[in-house]
């Protein structure tokens, strides 16, 4: 493919000659190869989290669920497997979100009985 006498990283654009302009040089017109280099950024594997999602409250075991799929997706980053971590650092992410979610919505919840009842009590006592 290049011609002989030229490495690679120094081939002449095109082979033929043309009419050229008297102020052009006639030396060959080089390529010029760039290099870039892409860093991505290892996957998450949200085990913190996972761990705090299996300790406080916990429900439908989904805590449970993502800290074997943070175990999992540490595991596929140990050994290279950066797409595989990427799923399951994923599938993680989106167990502790609905376990988050959830959580939060029962603590709501809970507080506005607790604050009910305790109105509730407080109108029995003074009547």
């Amino acid at each position: 493919m290049n011609p002989e006498g030229y490495p690679c990283e120094v081939a002449p654009l095109q082979g033929g000659r043309y009419d050229e302009l008297p102020a052009q040089s006639s030396a060959p017109t080089m390529v010029q190869f760039t290099t870039v280099n892409i860093t991505t950024e290892p996957p998450q594997d949200h085990i913190i989290w996972s761990l705090c999602s299996l300790v406080y409250l916990n429900p439908f075991c989904l805590g449970l669920a993502a800290l074997i799929y943070s175990i999992k997706a540490r595991d596929r980053k140990v050994v290279g497997d950066l797409e595989g971590a990427r799923h399951y650092g994923s599938t993680a992410r989106c167990l502790n979100i609905i376990s988050t979610v959830l959580t939060s919505i029962g603590i709501l919840v809970l507080i506005r009985i607790f604050v009910g009842l305790t109105n509730f009590l407080m109108s029995l006592k003074f009547t």
